[in-house]
């Protein structure tokens, strides 16, 4: 009887002891029920834990929306039917500079893992190193220009890849124990993104990226790539050991899309990695958008074919700051908005399309027993007076407190490590010019301001005007502002994404030398520098042109009243009447504007950039072409509590999408 009890007391111990490792060690000891995500080819599915699976996903990328309100948006994909999310992991918002890796705040993607797991979402995770996503440089780091100007990107050139290396080895260690074979929601990795359309097609790059992945990561992980619905895109993104998917938007029948994947997959789940909800804007054309019942119908075909299906996007969100990228050719910057027309809003908030596509989702699965989160409230905070702070030649002590770069001839951006915004280039007139004479810039990228002695005299634009008459007398100083609207993301002209004034400038027939170069860390335009630049501006307005069409670029700066106790909303910032800049809330940069472009007008403004007290809440605009203050009354700016992104455009700009040769997400 002792004997029968001392071994109950044993077994007891040690099936406690065996819980007690698996609570404090979740993951290390799993036993018979060890989680494994894996493929089955023979019965053309997903196994998740040995049992069928079909994923429902939804893009969602985490550095275009503000951390604060990441477990909102998870949640309300969640409620709408979707059981996995499907995000880009930006390489250039982690490794700002070379060796220095950033995992925190809207670069915290430990955090937005886990948050995805806390909402019951698995996690398709889109490793690069090349992203595209209209984000800036395609997910590239600028620094890379810096490098090695023969570098040829997305190829298995060695001097690109010993970079991608060691990004990837501080990557991969880092999502690994969030893999879903190791705990975590990350059910599959994907290498590259629609490599097929690339030019290089070198088939080695594929397997490096491959190798570095499994290096790391295990055999076990399941990798895929992402191409066109054709037979040269998936031949040439394909990569052995690595599981093809391909994308295509509801204008195309899914049954012949999927065609192109059988000819190379014969076995295996069906999967559109971006089914297009809608579609990109760039400035100066009109705003997209993709029906709701073609959207939905076009799904239900999907599902009906038991594939596996992305929605691209799901929630678009916002290219903040200079985030932005570009398209090409002709170059096409990206706004600030990528609300994408989804089914989520850039704010977040759930459209009839949202409802559209769970009404579908709910035929094929059994919606999850959670209400819908409400949409998060809007203020109309109203007119906001703004103040001259300083011209931008006033400002060069705070904007460039390291002083210039000083070099014969000008140099780019990237030559002086210099990657986003705005930067000035100075030189002095060696003579007298009483009568216009051209000033020419064969190339500049990609936006420029000309003036003399503070006074503009025109605009010059990479696919516009590259001269511009000016008149000045020696010794005075001529200023050549110039903003990098963003990096080329797609195709071969990301190999030629240099920033600034790439040529030499002549005004008559002379090359001018001697140059003076500000890069601009407008990063320092908060409420502590504001006194200082007013003290030291010698200017209390800016200078018109001589049209009055333009004035110099400036620094204005207003306080956004939100009274006790009331507490911050978000909101929308509409800068009409000015012309084109940067918006500033307190220390952060909500992106750049330009309603007279259009189609994007008012900027959207998270609750979480502002404080609490009305002394804090400061907004600056970095005006860079026409400020509305010649009276005190227009020079304002309003906040109100709806988005206006179908705005104007000028009319040699209205030009459809496809046409300008811009086939990015495989839209052909």
């Amino acid at each position: 009887m002792i004997e029968k009890m001392a071994t109950t007391i044993t077994i007891t111990f040690i099936i406690q002891l065996v819980v007690a490792v698996g609570l404090l060690f979740p993951g290390s000891f799993q036993l018979e029920n060890k989680r494994k995500f894996e493929i089955d080819y023979a019965n053309n599915t997903f196994l998740k834990d040995g049992q069928p699976f079909r994923y429902i996903s939804g893009s969602f990328h985490y550095s275009r929306v503000h951390p604060y309100y990441w477990k909102d948006r998870l949640m309300k994909m969640r409620a709408g039917g979707l059981n996995t999310v499907q995000g880009y992991v930006p390489w250039n918002v982690h490794e700002t500079k070379p060796g220095e890796f950033y995992w925190d705040g809207f670069s915290d993607l430990p955090k937005f893992l886990s948050l995805a797991q806390e909402s019951d979402m698995l996690v398709l995770l889109r490793l690069g190193p090349y992203i595209c996503g209209e984000w800036e440089y395609g997910g590239f780091p600028a620094w890379l220009l810096s490098k090695d100007s023969n570098m040829i990107l997305r190829t298995s050139d060695p001097s690109y890849m010993k970079w991608v290396d060691k990004w990837f080895t501080e990557l991969l260690t880092t999502i690994k124990p969030f893999l879903y074979n190791n705990g975590g929601p990350v059910i599959m990795v994907q290498i590259e993104n629609e490599y097929g359309s690339y030019f290089a097609c070198d088939r080695s790059y594929g397997v490096m990226l491959r190798d570095k992945v499994t290096s790391i990561l295990g055999n076990e992980v399941v990798i895929y790539t992402t191409d066109g619905c054709n037979l040269r895109d998936v031949f040439c993104g394909k990569v052995d050991q690595v599981y093809p998917s391909i994308d295509f938007g509801a204008d195309l029948d899914p049954s012949s899309c999927f065609q192109a994947l059988r000819f190379y997959q014969p076995k295996g789940p069906l999967i559109n990695s971006e089914y297009y909800t809608g579609w990109l804007d760039h400035w100066g054309s009109p705003h997209s958008t993709r029906g709701t019942t073609q959207v939905s119908k076009s799904l239900d075909k999907i599902l009906a074919l038991d594939a596996n299906v992305n929605m691209y996007m799901f929630i678009g969100g916002t290219n903040f700051g200079f985030w932005n990228g570009a398209n090409y050719k002709p170059y096409q910057p990206v706004p600030t908005s990528y609300d994408y027309d989804a089914p989520l809003t850039e704010a977040g908030d759930v459209t009839l399309k949202y409802y559209a596509i769970r009404d579908i989702i709910s035929k094929y699965v059994k919606l999850p027993p959670i209400p819908i989160p409400p949409n998060t409230n809007k203020t109309k905070y109203g007119k906001i007076p703004m103040e001259f702070v300083s011209t931008v030649q006033d400002a060069l002590h705070v904007l460039t407190p390291e002083g210039p770069f000083k070099a014969k001839y000008p140099v780019p951006m990237e030559k002086i490590n210099f990657y986003s915004g705005f930067i000035l280039y100075r030189s002095i007139l060696t003579e007298d010019y009483k009568k216009p004479v051209t000033l020419n810039i064969h190339s500049v990228r990609d936006r420029a301001m000309v003036m003399v002695n503070s006074v503009p005299f025109g605009i010059l634009d990479r696919e516009g005007a590259s001269s511009v008459s000016i008149k000045g007398l020696k010794g005075q100083t001529v200023d050549i502002l110039v903003e990098n609207q963003g990096r080329i993301g797609f195709g071969y002209g990301m190999n030629f994404n240099l920033k600034g004034i790439i040529s030499n400038v002549t005004v008559g027939d002379k090359v001018v030398t001697n140059w003076q170069i500000y890069p601009l860390h407008i990063e320092n335009i908060n409420q502590t520098v504001v006194s200082r630049m007013k003290s030291r501006s010698s200017q209390r307005q800016p200078f018109s042109s001589a049209d009055s069409k333009l004035t110099t670029p400036s620094i204005y700066v207003g306080t956004v009243d939100i009274a006790s106790p009331n507490q911050p909303t978000d909101t929308f910032l509409d800068p009409r009447p000015w012309g084109k800049g940067q918006a500033i809330v307190n220390n952060f940069n909500l992106g750049r504007y330009w309603p007279s472009r259009g189609p994007q007008v008012t900027l959207y403004v998270p609750k979480p950039v502002f404080n609490s007290h009305t002394s804090q809440n400061q907004l600056f605009l970095f005006e860079l072409e026409r400020a509305p203050c010649s009276t005190a009354s227009n020079c304002s700016v309003t906040f109100t509590d709806v988005p206006y992104l179908d705005g104007p455009n000028k009319p040699d700009n209205k030009k459809d999408l496809p046409s300008l040769g811009y086939t990015g997400h495989n839209q052909h």
